[in-house]
């Protein structure tokens, strides 16, 4: 009996006149649209001029609330990355059943023509993800600096990684999805109104996210430089497919979005329960009088 493939399913029901070009399939730098870091770079100061130029327009408009369109961004985001991340899973479970956890994030094989063009899809997604600041903009929301980073930086570490032909960064996309599925449920249902207490957790999730992610990258970058550079000299655990400056970038990036990240959470959430605290807050005892005179005593 043949294995069920979501991504043949749905190959099958999409007309062959909408069949897409191969150069989609398939990254080809040059040819592939935003595949060079010429069309990268104009892609990033085209995000920054709007975002920036559009903050200074709106102090001069009021703020949109655009909650119809705002639930359909999130609502797609949500949806459409727990689709990649089932059809991703799909092709990555059999490799590491099949060969082990080192092979699959490591070895050239690894690198599927499937799994590059979901890689291609993702990379295209961290572009419509870049709409997220636009709804900032014109909601007249703050504009942090690790948003903007994020959001900007993501996008050219995914252009990095494909361009560096690594074959670990279906580890990080793979989490990043998980995380996204959740994230941006979250961002719907607020927007419509409801009042979920796990916000907190959304980014202990992301910090966590970023842990296993430099565990493993970390990893499998020593298992390539020390092949390359060390090897007799210091404990080699093998090669690691992909370029050196895809993997440098890669280690480096999402470090920073770890300390970001906890520096977020620090600011975000201890700082808001020292005020709390220092306002009398959860625990603090209150005296009023009752009604024949005596104290009474309660817990905020």
């Amino acid at each position: 009996m043949s294995s069920f493939s979501l991504y043949d399913t749905l190959a099958s029901v999409i007309p062959k006149e909408l069949a897409l070009p191969s150069y989609l399939f398939s990254f080809e730098s040059g040819v592939t649209p935003l595949s060079t870091w010429k069309e990268v770079g104009i892609a990033m100061f085209t995000y920054f001029l709007v975002i920036f130029s559009g903050r200074e327009l709106m102090k001069k408009l009021p703020a949109f609330k655009l909650q119809f369109l705002f639930q359909c961004h999130n609502l797609f985001l949500s949806t459409g990355s727990a689709l990649l991340l089932i059809l991703m899973v799909q092709e990555i479970a059999p490799i590491v059943y099949n060969h082990g956890f080192w092979y699959a994030i490591c070895n050239p094989a690894a690198f599927t023509e499937k799994l590059e063009f979901y890689y291609i899809i993702n990379y295209y997604i961290k572009y419509y993800e870049l709409l997220d600041t636009v709804f900032l903009v014109l909601k007249k929301k703050n504009l942090a600096f690790l948003h903007v980073f994020h959001h900007s930086a993501t996008a050219v570490l995914c252009f990095t990684q494909l361009q560096g032909t690594t074959s670990v960064q279906w580890v990080v996309i793979t989490i990043n999805l998980l995380v996204h599925v959740i994230m941006y449920y979250y961002y719907f249902a607020t927007a419509g109104g409801k009042k979920l207490w796990w916000k907190k957790y959304l980014t202990t999730m992301q910090i966590t996210q970023f842990i296993i992610d430099i565990f493993i990258i970390y990893i499998a970058s020593y298992g390539h430089f020390v092949h390359a550079y060390g090897a007799g000299r210091l404990p080699n655990i093998g090669d690691c497919a992909g370029s050196e400056g895809a993997a440098l970038f890669g280690c480096a990036l999402i470090s920073s979005y770890l300390f970001l990240f906890i520096g977020f959470y620090r600011a975000t959430y201890k700082a808001t329960a020292a005020a709390k605290e220092k306002r009398g807050g959860k625990g603090s005892k209150v005296i009023r009088e009752g009604k024949n005179g005596s104290a009474i005593v309660t817990e905020k």
